[in-house]
């Protein structure tokens, strides 16, 4: 059947190259080696600065999703710099399929390239709800697991050097292990190598060995959650660069994996069918995915808890989290999982949080701001501030509010009140392996 818009065909695997916005920088950039490895050019964008949202705003509608213009506005930005050739170029977004209103994000994009003049640009979709079958990415067995591998590997890396920098001895450190095994994870990618358990199980203690030789002193911290969105909350264009910012004021934080927004969306499906009725089949299935995804994230929280690290809860104890707050059957956009998210957080020690979100974006006021009375009252600890980010909020007002959630979070550092941690802090300085190791109460 004829289509209104240009559709990627398989021969287009061999002519074009596929933009990629950047949500996860680290996930993303292996994300794109598996997408070589199956035989596609990609190119993931970096394209930052005004521009990008001003774009956005001239070719999308102000009032839809912030994530959006941003991709929108990425995507035009990139068309228009003349790094490309415009016959031989194609576009990839993701759908989750999903109540949220990011699974319509392909048709304002095609409506965007068209008012643009770019309407000969074909858009890929990558979703796994059986959505765009003729503008689908086409994805057998074997090169799904490559993608789940991908992040699994990504939320490993991003976990280490979140750990790591804010207690590194030598600056810049951690950084550069991240990079160097990122150039060597998409390197063993693009050859087909890594991306069984069993190599993951290889690899990734020796990843995490890595990061803890990097000589360290382990001062106390404010630690910091950040939850929210999936775009605003990963992407440093969505959120202004929130990681960095947060490691330039001396904190240590925690960015919950992407793997866990995997599992979610895995197991939603299934709590459709306990909550409303299904097939079998319809059970059966998120079910069997959901005990594959549970081995990847085994694997992740053995290699960080080997050389003690922090590892986040399995998500079969995660969704229990939101149990008495919110319920399972919420699962619009994040969902219940951000609430679970915060609770983690908090019983983890990182009871300052950030949850991001659009301007408006309905689920995340439920789910984000919504819950905050509801959490503080079981958890006093709790010190969570909602940032808004939107074309029209300026980066000084985000940070100034973080910088007052911030403020709160030292004095109860160095004031340490009962209620808030049973131990007192200590300090620690480890070095390279072969080195003195000092410990200093």
């Amino acid at each position: 059947m004829q289509t209104p818009y240009p559709v990627f065909t398989e021969d287009m695997k061999k002519t074009h190259k596929i933009l990629i916005p950047n949500m996860a920088p680290v996930q993303f950039r292996i994300l794109a080696a598996a997408m070589e490895r199956n035989g596609y050019q990609v190119e993931l964008l970096g394209n930052c600065g005004s521009q990008v949202s001003e774009l956005g705003l001239k070719y999308v509608h102000n009032d839809t999703c912030y994530p959006a213009l941003l991709v929108i506005g990425q995507f035009l930005d990139a068309l228009a710099s003349g790094k490309y050739d415009l016959d031989h170029t194609a576009l990839i977004i993701t759908q989750t399929g999903g109540g949220c209103r990011a699974s319509n994000y392909i048709f304002l994009l095609r409506k965007a390239l068209t008012r643009a003049g770019y309407q000969n640009i074909p858009v890929l979709s990558l979703n796994f709800s059986g959505l765009e079958k003729e503008s689908s990415l086409p994805m057998d067995l074997a090169f799904l697991r490559t993608l789940l591998m991908a992040v699994a590997y990504g939320d490993l890396l991003s976990a280490l050097k979140a750990q790591t920098v804010p207690y590194e001895l030598r600056h810049g450190d951690a950084v550069a292990l991240q990079a160097q095994w990122l150039d060597k994870l998409c390197e063993e990618v693009r050859q087909g190598r890594g991306i069984s358990r069993r190599e993951m199980k290889a690899v990734m203690p020796k990843i995490a060995a890595d990061f803890a030789a990097i000589p360290v002193r382990r001062t106390p911290k404010v630690k910091v959650g950040v939850v929210g969105e999936i775009y605003v909350k990963y992407s440093p264009l969505g959120n202004n660069d929130l990681e960095k910012f947060l490691e330039s004021q001396d904190c240590e934080v925690n960015l919950p994996g992407l793997l866990g927004f995997v599992q979610y969306c895995a197991y939603n499906p299934a709590e459709t069918v306990r909550l409303y009725g299904g097939s079998f089949i319809e059970k059966f299935t998120p079910e069997l995915f959901l005990s594959y995804l549970a081995q990847l994230e085994k694997i992740i929280i053995q290699a960080l808890k080997s050389v003690g690290y922090h590892a986040p809860l399995p998500f079969r104890e995660l969704l229990k989290l939101a149990d008495g707050i919110i319920g399972r059957g919420d699962k619009m956009g994040e969902g219940w999982l951000l609430t679970a998210e915060m609770v983690e957080l908090i019983r983890s020690g990182y009871e300052n949080i950030i949850c991001a979100q659009p301007f408006g974006c309905l689920p995340n006021h439920i789910c984000g701001k919504g819950m905050i009375n509801k959490i503080r009252e079981l958890y006093p600890a709790a010190n969570i501030t909602p940032i808004d980010y939107d074309p029209s909020a300026t980066r000084v007002n985000q940070e100034n509010r973080i910088k007052l959630m911030l403020a709160v979070g030292r004095e109860r550092l160095q004031g340490t009140p009962d209620v808030l941690r049973s131990t007192p802090p200590k300090e620690s300085v480890t070095e390279a392996p072969g080195s003195v190791k000092v410990a200093i109460a």
